[in-house]
């Protein structure tokens, strides 16, 4: 199954780099949907740009707290000299939202 995605221009950089290899959200019905081996095709919310990855596995957690103490930082998105935080994740989701339907680190790989 293929799936469709919307990303920052920073994290789909990170991706075509092959630095980031955790997508995080929020395992909502669209990413429950998501199963290993499907194709999600990003999108550059700045240029529209699209890079189509494989999902290689998923990891579904409570919270970003959680999710951030099982996967390393750079593979999440973040530089080698940035503290990680997950309470950034909620400039995007809501704790209300978190808390009904939990968290998923989706590892991708470019193809």
């Amino acid at each position: 199954m293929t799936h469709e995605m919307d990303i920052w221009h920073d994290s789909f950089v990170k991706i075509k780099e092959q630095t980031k290899t955790i997508e995080m959200r929020l395992f909502d019905e669209k990413r429950s949907l998501i199963s290993t081996g499907d194709t999600i095709i990003f999108t550059d919310t700045s240029n529209k740009e699209k890079i189509d990855c494989m999902v290689i596995n998923m990891y579904r957690y409570l919270s970003f707290e959680e999710l951030y103490q099982h996967h390393s930082k750079v593979s999440i998105g973040y530089n080698k000299d940035e503290i990680a935080n997950p309470k950034e994740m909620l400039m995007y989701y809501s704790k209300e939202m978190i808390e009904k339907y939990g968290v998923v680190a989706i590892e991708i790989k470019v193809l």
